[in-house]
């Protein structure tokens, strides 16, 4: 399935953007978070990681994601902000991005309003036919994320998740879509926004996530409503020749990669759900680690969404591991993997 195997690589590009490592092609990314004790978690929904159910609107979102895609200027722009979201946080020029920014302004009100849609009606094209403006949704991704890290660096937490909320609700809205190809769109949008989450949950007063990325949907996208409808449209255009279940045996790797693909996102919030309830262990517990995962009883630690068991988690002295189970069909590279430090 060429069509499948060319969106996994643009998936690649858009979770991994400024990371350094591929995912599509399965690279282990293995990441190191140092964090703040914290007492208490935020109040429920005051940091939420979608729009809100109150900012929501009754309106169609995917004609200002079009909008928000031909608004956005030319590509001279994409370099700078790929060495941007490479460069630690720390060393981001703040007013230079702040400047760059400004030049996609227009394409960000749009996505921020297409965001808080209730409804998003994409529309049935044909079988493997990208989005009007693939290339477009990628480009807007990176600049929804490019705004997040700046609004983090300088300390605007509010800014930061509003940023977050926009991105994760575009995701959301590209998991509605019927075929694969928004499915792994969608999947490689929540992806690169999570990378955004791990700098915000380092930062010394940010907000503790616990309950807003509990909040995020479970899973967060579902790729076999799309696997069905690739299977049925294809089974048309052979006339009749091939079954439904046929097309899935025939074309059962591609699927099952999209599946390891799409499994990624959940394993990556679960697990990022998990370092917060370590930081607020850590905030009861005179800034120390725990020693194992069951310790943690303030609040409850989320299982891996492989294997549903808790996560694996070694400490060793004043640092932890935590990491996710191989999901099946996948390998020691596939893991999730924070190694975390408290700083005190």
């Amino acid at each position: 399935m060429a069509r499948l195997c060319k969106v996994l690589a643009a998936v690649a590009a858009i979770w991994f953007f400024g990371s350094g490592v591929l995912y599509g092609a399965q690279v282990r990314r293995e990441v190191t978070l140092a964090i703040h004790p914290q007492k208490a978690p935020a109040e429920p929904g005051q940091f939420s990681l979608l729009p809100p159910e109150e900012s929501l609107q009754d309106g169609d979102a995917v004609p200002l994601y079009e909008k928000a895609a031909r608004a956005l200027p030319d590509k001279a722009g994409d370099e700078q902000i790929r060495k941007w979201l490479e460069m630690p946080i720390g060393q981001l020029p703040v007013e230079q991005v702040e400047q760059t920014l400004q030049r996609y302004m227009e394409s960000l009100r749009y996505v921020a309003r297409a965001a808080k849609c209730r409804q998003c009606n994409w529309p049935h094209g044909e079988p493997g036919q990208e989005m009007a403006d693939q290339q477009g949704f990628r480009r807007l991704a990176f600049v929804v994320r490019l705004w997040a890290r700046l609004e983090i660096a300088r300390g605007g937490y509010d800014g930061a998740i509003l940023a977050l909320q926009t991105g994760f609700g575009m995701g959301r809205h590209l998991g509605q879509a019927p075929t694969i190809l928004e499915i792994l769109t969608a999947v490689g949008v929540g992806g690169a926004l999570c990378i955004e989450v791990e700098e915000l949950v380092q930062r010394e007063d940010s907000p503790n996530l616990y309950l807003a990325l509990g909040g995020l949907p479970k899973p967060f996208v579902n790729v076999e409503n799309a696997i069905e409808n690739d299977a049925k449209e294809a089974s048309a255009r052979s006339n009749g020749r091939l079954s439904r279940e046929q097309v899935k045996s025939r074309l059962k790797t591609d699927y099952d990669r999209a599946r390891l693909v799409v499994k990624r996102i959940d394993v990556q919030v679960a697990a990022l759900q998990c370092v917060e309830a370590i930081r607020l262990y850590a905030g009861a517990h005179g800034g120390q680690l725990p020693g194992a995962l069951t310790e943690v009883t303030e609040n409850p630690v989320p299982r891996d969404p492989v294997g549903r068991e808790l996560f694996g988690y070694t400490r060793t002295g004043s640092t932890a591991v935590l990491e996710s189970a191989i999901p099946p069909g996948g390998n020691e590279r596939n893991r999730v993997r924070y190694e975390i430090a408290i700083k005190n």
